[in-house]
């Protein structure tokens, strides 16, 4: 299929600017894959549509400031987007603007963080080496920004506004530049609800780095690979969707992040293992899902790889004639915005 397949129409109107206040009152598109069909719902219902022995597992990640806002030595304004360390203090970033930043320039973000550009790509990511007079994680908590999608506009002077809101409540694991955002809907009185309903709750962890939104830069999906992201599989974890693939019980995803990472442990070893290891499964049409039963999403752009990685997963035109319905409903999309159930 071409990427193009996976293209529809959306109002800027529908792009959710601001969070909701309260997180469970999302709206939530029920898709039922064995009644090619879907229903109006909101979030905080979506406990009833759990079974006794279901699985729900989560996305621990942590998001961490990964914007930094500096000012090189001749006085311009520079920002760093922090993607990933490929080594101890030496980052790979997206810059603006990139072409002021020539090797060996340096950039002072304030708090004794100080950075120098060590490589520039064709590519046009800048790799450079940070100097600090303490502890880099905590100078980087202090002056780091939330690092929002470019589709939320804020100014410089108020990213930090999401800093709490941009996480989910059972973030612990520190290591993401983006929220896993089918995350965001949940509160500590809907995780009590879900265990009510003799369902259990499961943890895993994986990092979202720049793979996950990273553009589909290529017309034939065939050809399309998404970037690796690191991941960790418990032993607890492990034993417990083991256990419940073993006696024929469903296995409910929070995400796609979620569903990359159980996907790609059972394509590997033909079962989930406890381990840390990247995450390198694209999962495009024809792909057979062998881990996940179920999958809570978000609203994800047109031509993306999370929208394909859905509608492989929902079928085709159900995904897309639900996405359609979404739009003429007036849903909210992407991070901030409603979810869908896929059962």
């Amino acid at each position: 299929m071409l990427i193009t397949d996976f293209d529809f129409e959306l109002p800027d109107r529908l792009i959710a600017q601001e969070p909701l206040k309260n997180r469970e009152k999302s709206r939530m598109l029920v898709v039922l894959r064995t009644s090619d069909s879907y229903a109006d719902e909101h979030f905080y219902n979506f406990p009833r549509f759990l079974k006794k022995g279901d699985v729900v597992v989560l996305n621990n990640t942590k998001v961490f400031p990964a914007r930094l806002f500096g000012t090189s030595e001749t006085g311009a304004r520079i920002e760093l987007f922090l993607v990933r360390e490929t080594e101890t203090r030496v980052w790979e970033t997206l810059a603006r603007p990139a072409r002021r930043l020539k090797t060996g320039k340096k950039i002072n973000f304030g708090e004794g963080l100080r950075a120098e550009v060590l490589e520039k790509t064709d590519e046009g990511r800048v790799f450079v080496k940070f100097e600090t007079d303490g502890d880099f994680d905590e100078i980087l908590e202090k002056v780091g920004k939330t690092p929002l999608p470019p589709y939320i506009k804020r100014g410089a002077e108020d990213f930090d506004k999401d800093r709490e809101r941009y996480q989910t409540v059972f973030a612990r694991e520190r290591g993401a530049i983006a929220a896993p955002t089918a995350g965001l809907h949940f509160t500590p009185q809907i995780l009590e609800e879900i265990k009510s309903t003799g369902a259990r709750l499961a943890e895993i962890t994986l990092h979202v780095g720049y793979g996950t939104f990273e553009p589909v830069r290529v017309d034939d999906l065939s050809e399309h690979r998404v970037l690796p992201e690191s991941y960790e599989i418990s032993e607890e974890t492990a034993e417990i969707l083991n256990q419940a693939k073993a006696e024929r019980r469903r296995i409910i995803a929070i995400g796609t992040t979620t569903t990359r990472t159980l996907e790609t442990a059972v394509f590997k070893h033909g079962k989930f293992v406890a381990e840390k290891d990247s995450a390198d499964l694209t999962i495009t049409p024809g792909y057979k899902f062998q881990a996940i039963d179920g999958l809570l999403t978000n609203f994800h752009l047109p031509q993306s790889s999370l929208l394909v990685l859905v509608s492989t997963f929902g079928g085709y035109k159900l995904i897309m004639e639900s996405y359609r319905h979404a739009v003429s409903e007036e849903y909210r999309f992407y991070s901030y915005g409603d979810c869908m159930l896929i059962i």
